[in-house]
């Protein structure tokens, strides 16, 4: 009788390790997978993350109209060079903003259809420049090429 009672705690001794095994192989999996989500978000260039929260008001802008061609978080002095244009318009209550939000839509756009426009009267894509973290819309750029790219970086 001794024998099978020891041999059940011995059983039971040998399931727990197996379930902790099980469960720490589990945990190691787990962070190996999330630490190749955050690889690829650094690869992705999605550090922009922050700017989707503005979609709503930049598919506003252009009228629910076009199609999202990308969405990005820039600098403003990086946007002297790049697109003036943009420079000029990020500013709130005469004072120049550090960051703003970019978002591309891709179709035929004209000044009339489209909230804040700058740059030419037509285009094909609308570069839509909203304040960051303010959530303000500022400019909507029309212009046939990007001033920046939009894309993903395909290796």
């Amino acid at each position: 009788m001794a024998q099978a009672s020891t041999a059940r705690v011995r059983r039971a001794s040998l399931g727990g390790r197996a379930r902790t095994l099980l469960a720490c192989a589990a945990l190691a999996v787990s962070a190996l997978g999330l630490g190749g989500c955050a690889a690829a978000r650094e690869e992705l260039g999605t550090a922009a993350s922050g700017c989707f929260v503005d979609l709503a008001l930049a598919s506003h802008a252009v009228h629910d109209r076009g199609r999202l061609r990308g969405v990005r978080l820039v600098s403003v002095t990086s946007l002297g060079a790049h697109a003036p244009l943009l420079f000029n318009a990020a500013e709130v209550d005469g004072r120049r903003l550090a960051q703003v939000c970019l978002v591309a839509f891709g179709g035929e756009f004209v000044a009339r259809g489209v909230a804040h426009p700058i740059g030419a009267p037509s285009g094909d894509l609308a570069v839509v420049e909203l304040g960051f973290p303010g959530r303000r819309l500022l400019a909507t750029l029309l212009v046939t090429r990007p001033p920046l790219p939009f894309g993903h970086y395909h290796i």
